[in-house]
């Protein structure tokens, strides 16, 4: 069988990508990075934040059941 290599390999490197490839991943994954942070957060994820933060006046103390509340 003839052994195919990537034109886009660099000598001595197996899978390996090229500078060029590299930088347009990394300017593709800019990209959508930066298309999400855009999107901001949802009015209905805010307003559940709020809610959980306002339900919660101490986070040092948790709900897992395991604390002494007195009854027994």
């Amino acid at each position: 069988m003839k052994d195919v290599k990537s034109k886009n390999a660099m000598p001595g490197k197996q899978g390996g990508l090229n500078s060029e490839i590299q930088s347009r991943i990394g300017h593709q994954l800019r990209a959508m990075y930066d298309d999400v942070v855009r999107q901001g957060v949802p009015e209905r994820f805010a307003e559940l934040i709020r809610k959980l933060d306002a339900a919660e006046p101490n986070p040092h103390l948790g709900s897992s059941g395991d604390q002494d509340d007195g009854r027994t």
